[in-house]
């Protein structure tokens, strides 16, 4: 017995190795032979990795398309997402650009209007204020005005939201001042197939769309299926993911909180909680049928967001549920847990509190289900 899981899992690792025209074959031969395997063990890739695998991949496809920013070429980026891009495709295709973001983001929002498909890196998003003019004005305005003549296909990206002591300054979530603006597309990944699939998907539309990473997980590694491995893989734009079925409660996050509303449940299903958590990775267009039918089954909910509470996500999305028909199934108040409306501080202590924490999510849960 044990030398059988031995060959089997020696079969699987060679599997794993092969091109994917060898790992179809090898499948057909294991079933010729009455050997049956689990389906192919995912990869572990960084969120980092999937961003370069994606540009990489939608450079090659596509000659329209083309990056800048700053430092993103001979540096290999700020955070190497782009690492290894300005040697493979060269000056015009990975372009550094001088420190001035309201310059170089009107280059690229021209440059879509032209016909091109530029990605436009931001070092960080609250950079991206010096060039909000371009992005609302110019980007996501212009279809409409120009009664549909003309696209803008281009990407805003960028990290986004806290990171770890850079203070006020460097620390704030757009996701709420970028999802409340008609014209624009705004995604929030949280794994490394949220980054990759939604990165080409937003690449390939032909709105401005604007990618809201996260600093904190450019280093974390995600499992990654064999489909999405593959050069065609997408994510939808405006689909959320169900990353875990519950019954009691409806958690909905975005980006980086995702993972403590996963580590939130965790606790809780040892108490006898089951939560079902929510990963929305679209902001606009939301995915709210996907939370009505969560709410719909577990009558209870909670969102979880970094950025402030006046006007943010979680606020939209209490007020789309209570619009609805879902907020007939409630059987409590929604509950917000949401960054603390203050600018961030830089003593780590402070910032801690300023942030919402995995025992947040908890109290909240108990708080809405009253235990």
């Amino acid at each position: 017995m044990a030398a059988s899981a031995a060959a089997l899992r020696h079969l699987a690792s060679l599997g794993a190795r092969l091109p994917p025209q060898g790992r179809a074959a090898g499948r057909l031969l294991q079933q010729r032979r009455g050997i049956r395997l689990s389906a192919p063990a995912a990869i572990q890739v960084t969120v980092r990795d999937a961003l370069n695998q994606a540009l990489d991949e939608e450079l090659e496809r596509d000659e329209r398309v083309f990056l800048l920013g700053e430092e993103v070429a001979q540096y290999d980026g700020a955070y190497k997402i782009s690492r290894g891009l300005w040697k493979k495709y060269g000056d015009k295709r990975v372009i550094d650009t001088p420190i001035s973001e309201m310059g170089f983001t009107g280059i690229a929002v021209g440059a879509a209007m032209a016909g091109l498909r530029p990605v436009c890196e931001f070092m960080t998003f609250n950079f991206s204020m010096q060039a909000i003019d371009q992005v609302i004005n110019s980007a996501a305005k212009t279809c409409y005005m120009s009664a549909g003549a003309i696209a803008v296909p281009i990407v805003f990206r960028g990290p986004n939201g806290a990171s770890a002591g850079v203070a006020a300054q460097h620390s704030q979530c757009f996701a709420a001042w970028y999802g409340h603006c008609p014209g624009l597309k705004v995604v929030s990944p949280w794994s490394s197939e949220d980054a990759k699939g939604l990165l080409k998907a937003s690449i390939r539309d032909d709105n401005p769309v604007v990618m809201l990473e996260n600093e904190l997980l450019y280093g974390v590694p995600f499992e990654m299926s064999e489909q999405a491995q593959s050069k065609d893989f997408v994510v939808p734009i405006g689909k959320a993911k169900i990353e875990r079925q519950g019954t009691h409660v409806t958690l909905v996050s975005h980006s980086r909180p995702v993972g403590h509303c996963l580590e939130a449940a965790a606790v809780l299903a040892k108490e006898g909680v089951e939560c079902e958590v929510i990963n929305l990775r679209t902001i606009r267009p939301m995915d709210i049928e996907t939370v009505e039918a969560s709410v719909v089954k577990t009558n209870h909910l909670v969102t979880v967001e970094g950025g402030w509470p006046q006007f943010g996500v979680g606020a939209e999305i209490c007020a789309r549920i209570m619009e609805g028909s879902a907020f007939n199934y409630l059987d409590a108040p929604a509950v917000r847990v949401t960054g603390a409306d203050v600018p961030m501080p830089y003593a780590k202590i402070l910032e801690d509190n300023c942030i919402p924490q995995v025992k947040d999510i908890i109290f909240a849960v108990k708080k809405t289900l009253n235990i």
